[in-house]
């Protein structure tokens, strides 16, 4: 959680504008940053040359010090205030239980406090059983102590019925009087008869305190007290929280400065500022403690009767439920939604306005009445009606193979729409597969249902599956670790400020942590980085598209450059046989993958002309990216060390196979090696990108559906007639623009689930079967699928930047223009330096 959110989630909401003022802070040093990068770069007047070389940024210690001091003020203002308060208070209240343990039954220290009528008393503890009506007191210190004066227990009863016959000597109110106070029970009790002090339960009532007695005014006196006690130990342990998140502020924002402004500030004004300012010092630490132990002390009088530990236990759950009630709002229940990603505060804030303008909600086609007819219902309709019709008249010869035909198109329909998510359309293709018997044996006969379920379950989790987790655990510990920021910023700040240099350092950087942290958590990364950068260009600079269309694309390219890169490419793998070896995976895609990069960083180059100034003068300078200061852990030398094992023994599996079997073992090395010592938590575990685990199960279940119901036979007899007399290679060409297209405007995983079976069929029909060589080229081209907003997880992410006006960094345009292009470039390369490296490495 960033540390804006926490402050909102953890603040006292009465105190909130006495909290550091985290945001505005912020803004100011990227308005700092700014100006530091304009000032450091100047025209000198002799040579008419700009230079980089002087460096202005020790003035903005000038600019934001006295910033810091301000807030640093008005929270020890704050502070010394609520502090003063707090000790009165507590003092105060020792001194009101000193003189009501004092008084005990012989004196009502409330006595000649007039009452105050009050009806609804809503505040009262609900666990315990009040008069109907009651009436309050009101003490000097303005607190109010609730008395029963009706619906007294039966001692009490009996005392007043036991003393109605005896006289007033003038000390007080008749005892019979409706208005008596209860603490005149004392005076009562001393004109007592001897048979009547010998009633047992009267005897204990006098040997009670008021700590421990079960009278009605010993237990109101109580529960005033607890009241008192309770709402001061929460007002202490939130001014200790309050001095808390604010060390945390100056910590956070501090840290942030040094970073933005390359600056080392932050422990000169903590050491020697913050923690010498009155909240901060030891001794107010103390003061806090001992106000805390001063009430845990009088809670155990009053209530526990004086056992401390439960006192303790007892306050600081209110404390606790006090938290929770003060963040149990709507708007902290639709964060926890977006975290989660239900998007509650999303939806709701969409609808609401939606409902404002009196539109409907996207992808609403009409209404039927109250029915809401959309694009995903009426797609939904339209393959169920076509699943239907396959089945009822069939199109291909042979039950399964007909029944087969029609799992595949209902499939297809869904995933081109995604009427349903794509996970769960995956999920059914096990369903569908079993139920309408479409797995036969080796001799052509149809499984039964519980021999297939065997057979399909058995193939979903398969090594490859393996290997996708394992590449999900090899991401995630190099996230977790910060070692890909470390590697990242370290090769970026290489790059220099020529914006053509930069461009292509970050797509570089952008492509390999796609090879290893996903082309999903890439770009991301990436983005995050770039922020200083787009905050230091000038308005309208064309520079900032160019660079966030760059990363998304050459995040795409990464998706081919290693087996773990993309689900498509561990699908391809699977369908292989032999699979190819990770040597032979690097020796295509890499040279593939390098080749279209630069290719499409000279067309970027050549689109936007990212040097120029938007107002026509000189060529804009970056701002040069410095690496992270600190050293590696010893952490994160152990990831690093697991994980380059890990891919080694990967490359080298097909020699090793004697002794792991397959590489999904391997991929077991890494899951171990991290969980087993903390390095990554069951947390991560869930946070697995489970759904395309899913997603890639269906697809292989679907494949060997296809392939083990004798479908595929009856498509390549069908391909085999449409292809006759063509070559290899023009099949290649035929091939590589269907798979881009389909990739292009559907999911890339999915277009690799439906056309990597295709091309293994077309593979094997050709006079010299090149099954192998036809799903590689289907594998890489599926990522290069990249012409449009919503090809690929990296341009979806790429789509979504917006400016600090929230204007959208890119545009349709900007895909059409530049990402088709790209599309056919990458395309193009694989189709033909890729396939000459598929020849060259032997793979068949």
């Amino acid at each position: 959680m960033k540390f804006s959110s926490s402050l909102k989630f953890n603040a006292v909401a009465d105190w909130w504008d006495e909290y550091i003022a985290y945001d505005a802070l912020k803004k100011y040093i990227y308005q700092l940053e700014k100006s530091q990068h304009v000032q450091s770069s100047y025209t000198d007047l002799e040579t008419n040359e700009r230079t980089a070389l002087v460096d202005r940024s020790a003035e903005t210690d000038a600019v934001f010090v006295p910033l810091l001091d301000a807030e640093l003020e008005k929270i020890c203002k704050f502070y010394e205030k609520q502090e003063t308060e707090l000790l009165n208070e507590v003092t105060e209240l020792e001194e009101a239980v000193q003189q009501q343990e004092t008084a005990g039954f012989g004196e009502d220290p409330y006595a000649d406090v007039p009452y105050e009528d009050d009806e609804d008393d809503d505040d009262d503890d609900d666990s315990v059983s009040h008069s109907p009506r009651r009436r309050r007191r009101v003490s000097s210190s303005g607190h109010r102590m609730s008395l029963s004066v009706s619906g007294a227990r039966s001692r009490t009863d009996d005392v007043r019925r036991s003393v109605s016959s005896v006289s007033s000597d003038g000390h007080g109110d008749s005892p019979t009087s409706p208005t008596a106070p209860v603490g005149t029970l004392g005076r009562i009790a001393n004109k007592l008869t001897p048979d009547f002090m010998r009633h047992s339960a009267t005897s204990e009532m006098l040997r009670d305190t008021v700590w421990t007695s079960k009278t009605e005014f010993a237990y109101d006196t109580r529960l005033l007290f607890k009241r008192r006690i309770t709402t001061l130990y929460i007002s202490i342990t939130s001014l200790k929280s309050y001095v808390e998140v604010n060390y945390s502020g100056f910590r956070k924002i501090l840290k942030k400065y040094d970073k933005v402004t390359y600056r080392e500030l932050k422990d000169t004004y903590l050491h020697n500022t913050v923690e010498t300012a009155n909240p901060f010092t030891a001794a107010s630490r103390a003061t806090l403690t001992t106000l805390t132990a001063r009430l845990v002390d009088l809670y155990a009088k009053c209530v526990t009767r004086g056992d401390h530990s439960l006192a303790k236990q007892q306050l600081r759950l209110h404390q606790r439920e006090n938290i929770a009630w003060e963040r149990n709002t709507v708007w902290r229940q639709m964060i926890g939604r977006e975290r989660h990603g239900e998007g509650g505060a999303t939806v709701a804030l969409e609808e609401l306005a939606l409902q404002e303008e009196g539109s409907e909600k996207p992808g609403t086609l009409f209404r039927v009445g109250r029915l809401r007819v959309t694009r995903s219902k009426v797609a939904m309709v339209v393959a169920v009606a076509i699943f239907s019709a396959l089945l009822a008249f069939p199109v291909v010869e042979g039950g399964p193979q007909n029944r087969c035909f029609a799992i595949l198109i209902f499939c297809t329909v869904l995933w081109a729409t995604e009427a349903i998510p794509l996970f769960v359309t995956s999920l059914t293709v096990p369903l569908l597969i079993v139920c309408l018997s479409v797995i036969r044996d080796d001799n052509g006969e149809v499984l039964s249902p519980k021999a297939a379920t065997s057979v399909i379950f058995s193939l979903m989790f398969s090594p490859t599956i393996m290997l996708l987790i394992g590449g999900f655990t090899i991401s995630s510990a190099l996230s977790k670790t910060n070692i890909d920021r470390v590697l990242i910023t370290r090769v970026l700040s290489l790059a220099g400020t020529r914006p053509s240099t930069v461009l292509l350092a970050f797509m570089g950087v952008s492509c390999f942590a796609s090879m290893w942290i996903s082309n999903v958590a890439a770009p991301t990364l990436c983005f995050t980085l770039i922020r200083p950068i787009l905050r230091t260009l000038p308005p309208k600079s064309s520079f900032a598209p160019c660079l966030i269309l760059a990363i998304a694309l050459a995040a795409n390219i990464g998706g081919q450059s290693s087996p773990i890169s993309s689900p498509q490419n561990l699908i391809a793998l699977a369908a292989m046989d032999p699979p190819v070896s990770w040597g032979g995976w690097f020796a295509v895609a890499l040279p593939v993958s390098a080749i279209s990069l630069v290719l499409i960083w000279g067309l970027l180059l050549v689109s936007y002309r990212p040097a120029r100034s938007p107002d026509g003068g000189r060529d804009i300078e970056i701002k040069v990216i410095r690496p992270t200061r600190e050293s590696f852990t010893l952490k994160q030398w152990w990831v690093t060390f697991v994980c380059l094992v890990t891919i080694a023994l990967w490359c080298v599996a097909r020699a090793i196979e004697g002794y792991v079997g397959d590489i999904g073992v391997i991929a077991i090395i890494p899951i171990v090696a991290f969980f087993a010592t903390g390095i990554l938590k069951k947390d991560d575990f869930e946070q697995f990108a489970w759904t395309i685990v899913f997603l890639a199960m269906g697809g292989i279940a679907l494949g060997k559906g296809v392939e083990r119901s004798g479908l595929l036979d009856v498509l390549g007899d069908l391909i085999r007639r449409t292809l006759h007399g063509a070559s290899l290679y023009q099949v290649v060409l035929i091939l590589s623009p269907i798979v881009l297209v389909i990739s292009t405007f559907i999911s890339h995983t999915i277009a690799s689930v439906l056309l990597v079976p295709i091309a293994k069929e077309i593979g094997s029909t050709l006079p010299q079967p090149y099954p192998n060589l036809l799903i590689f080229i289907t594998g890489l081209i599926c990522s290069a699928g990249m012409g449009m907003p919503v090809s690929g997880f990296p341009n979806q992410t790429a789509a979504t930047q917006e400016d600090d006006l929230g204007v959208l960094y890119l545009t349709n345009v900007d895909f059409l223009k530049n990402g088709v292009p790209a599309s056919i470039i990458a395309t193009l390369v694989i189709a033909t330096i890729g396939y000459l490296l598929i020849l060259a490495t032997g793979v068949h």
